[in-house]
């Protein structure tokens, strides 16, 4: 053969199998590691690593018939080499051999492009040890498994966070309610007019957390959001170093800010892990891989399960919080019978917190080294919980959905957690909010100090705060109950309300005796009580809240109004401490009476099917082009712009997801061409309210 056409045939040959390639490799890719139905253009993780391995194959493939073609060809042009340079026969041989020559490489040709199809075949036919059902299993058993991880570190974040904050707030107050040593350590720097402005911007500045508070979880997506929330409190131990006012009181306004913003991302995280997590288990049903809404009641349990965990690892923050107490503070106070000589009331007799407390109450000063020791540690401490939440915690949503989140408007999101109050059952879980707040402060400065360190001195507080918070602890778990199906729901939370009521109806009735520290087994027994109803109260809103608001567009601003409730709480708490102990426990007694009177409201309501009010959450608005919304070259165009057909189409899908939805005044159902017409309005003007009601399933 002529050694110009054997080139161009090599190069045809080239050329026609990288074709062949790659549209093999693109057919065979896209049909093994992308499913049919998707919605986004990013790729998963799983489906970049199928896709990196399929193609490494088929690369791979091409290199090794890139050298099989290359010994071919070497064989036959040694072959006819030595066909040159042999003895030429007559002419009508020659013809006859050039014949054969021209058939025999139209033959090896066609065999090699058998041998390279069937090579491939082999190649990328399937392994007889691969299991494809299995490694989904497998892949799919890895995301749980990064789910637990998930929640293990927020929860061990959240309890490191709050371990900090009370044990140096804790600490700090003490110290410097000593006069002694505020004196000899700062001289006429006034540290209680300090400590005083601290107290206030930690307890007036969540008030306005409302305001901010979703535009921030948007705005840094959940994850980032715990971690910057961290690092403030990181912030405010650092600012112990150099106890200044200029250092002080603008560090605890920066706490005040991101108290509300902190706790309700922990919420929503929480939650939003329960679903994923249901989203891994059930990873073959339709609705999952199509990533429709989930049914109603789907991951109930999970929520049970993830907010029982979270609350464990929680109020063991109170455990941890005593160490500097324990391990630093405690060998340099005085004896009860010191800081409580002025003291004549106790409990419920008593007004404020401790009236008569000594001034007094460090029996020699710590060393400044020992000082900058302890907070060192805490220091690293808070460290460690930003850490945690970096590197441990994983992203809440997917990144086109935190896109999704923040592009339905800053506006729409600053409105919609004061829309989401219409709805009738978070008005009527409000009041139980605020006591879930009053309820946590009560247990320290009411029941602890005023009824415990009151009778048994101040070096007594650790034992009792350990108990609390261990009883807190350990109970949390019994909201697992809820698992059983045939427990109601309502058990758990009007349990614990329960249990606070005829605690308070006892400390009305009761007072401890001052300089009485044989009294300490009775307080611990009281102290344990009130954490069992703490741990019920706080598991069985958390989950309350997740049972009732599934749709994760909704979760950060239900958890914000949640925790905003917390803080104003917190403030009355703050503006009530000079009242008498039996004022404070009635305003505590009227707002349990008053909150399980409405959640008892709720639950007639949803039992009755009664339609409920909820906003719509606007459409988010894609400006940059090439969006994955974006698919065709005018599908940037608004919801108004799009055709009656395309309007009737999404009316019959958002009808089909519904799932028993009805009209929030109660009317009947309107025609079709009432529900296209309504449709088209409602996505021509997201500032609309869909006034929906959601029927139990």
């Amino acid at each position: 053969m002529d050694p110009m056409k054997a080139q161009q045939l090599a190069a045809e040959l080239e050329v026609e199998m990288m074709a062949d390639m790659y549209n093999r490799m693109t057919n065979a890719c896209h049909r093994k590691c992308v499913p049919p139905h998707y919605k986004e253009a990013e790729l998963s993780k799983g489906e970049a690593v199928c896709l990196d391995r399929c193609v490494a194959k088929y690369l791979d493939l091409h290199e090794r018939m890139g050298r099989k073609l290359t010994e071919l060809s070497v064989q036959d042009e040694e072959t006819m080499r030595k066909a040159a340079v042999g003895t030429g026969p007559s002419s009508f041989y020659q013809e006859s051999h050039d014949l054969s020559l021209d058939g025999s490489s139209d033959s090896r040709r066609q065999r090699t492009d058998d041998n390279i199809h069937g090579q491939v075949e082999e190649f990328l036919g399937p392994h007889p040890d691969y299991d494809e059902e299995e490694e989904e299993r497998k892949y799919y058993r890895r995301k749980r498994l990064a789910v637990v991880k998930n929640v293990l570190g927020a929860s061990c974040g959240g309890m490191i966070v709050y371990s900090v904050y009370l044990g140096l707030l804790q600490m700090q107050l003490i110290l410097h309610y000593d006069e002694t040593y505020r004196e000899v350590k700062y001289g006429s720097l006034s540290l209680q007019d300090i400590d005083n402005r601290v107290l206030m911007g930690i307890n007036v500045t969540p008030v306005v957390g409302l305001l901010y508070t979703p535009v921030l979880i948007r705005f840094l997506g959940t994850k980032w959001m715990m971690f910057l929330a961290s690092g403030i409190y990181a912030l405010f131990v650092s600012t112990n170093y150099w106890e200044r006012h200029y250092t002080l009181v603008p560090s605890a306004v920066a706490i005040g800010v991101a108290i509300v913003p902190l706790w309700a991302s922990l919420g929503n995280y929480i939650t939003r892990m329960a679903q994923q997590y249901y989203e891994y288990v059930n990873y073959k049903e339709e609705h999952v891989q199509e990533q429709k809404r989930l049914p109603k009641g789907a991951c109930h349990k999970y929520v049970i399960i993830f907010q029982s965990i979270f609350y464990i690892f929680f109020h063991l923050s109170f455990v941890f919080a005593e160490f500097p107490m324990v391990f630093f503070l405690k060998n340099f106070l005085s004896k009860y019978n010191h800081t409580l000589y002025n003291v004549k009331h106790c409990g419920a007799d008593s007004s404020g917190v401790i009236d008569g407390f000594n001034k007094t109450v460090l029996s020699n000063l710590p060393r400044s080294a020992y000082l900058i020791i302890a907070e060192s540690v805490l220091m690293g401490a808070a460290f460690i919980a930003m850490i945690i939440f970096l590197a441990v915690c994983g992203a809440a949503y997917r990144p086109t959905e935190e896109i999704d989140l923040r592009s339905i408007g800053w506006g729409n999101i600053f409105q919609l957690p004061f829309k989401h109050l219409r709805d009738y059952r978070l008005r009527l879980l409000c009041p139980f909010f605020v006591y879930s707040g009053f309820e946590v402060l009560f247990a320290i400065k009411g029941l602890i100090l005023s009824y415990g360190v009151c009778a048994v001195g101040l070096e007594n507080l650790w034992p009792l705060v350990m108990v609390y918070g261990m009883s807190s602890s350990v109970c949390s778990s019994l909201s697992l109950l809820l698992l059983q199906p045939r427990l109601p729901r309502p058990v758990v939370l009007l349990g614990g309300a329960a249990l606070h009521l005829i605690l308070l109806v006892a400390l009305m009735c009761w007072s401890s005796t001052p300089r009485r520290p044989e009294q300490l087994p009775q307080l611990l027994v009281l102290v344990a009580l009130w954490g069992l109803g703490t741990a019920l109260n706080k598991t069985g809103l958390s989950i309350l809240l997740g049972m009732l608001y599934e749709d994760k567009e909704r979760l950060d601003f239900v958890y914000t109004i949640y925790h905003w409730c917390q803080a104003i709480a917190i403030f009355i708490v703050y503006l009530w401490s000079a009242l008498p102990m039996r004022a404070k426990l009635a305003i505590l007694l009227v707002t349990l009476l008053v909150a399980s009177f409405c959640y008892l409201q709720m639950e007639r309501r949803i039992e009755k099917k009664i339609p409920f009010r909820l906003p719509r959450i606007p459409r988010p608005r894609h400006k940059v082009k090439g969006y994955r919304y974006l698919e065709e070259d005018n599908s940037d165009e608004s919801e108004s712009d799009k055709s009656d057909i395309e309007a009737v189409d999404e009316d019959k899908q958002v009808e089909e997801e519904k799932d028993g939805d009805v009209g929030s005044q109660g009317s009947h159902s309107p025609g079709p061409e009432r529900n296209r017409v309504r449709g088209r309005r409602w996505r021509r003007d997201d500032a609309a309210y869909e006034q929906a009601g959601e029927r139990e399933e």
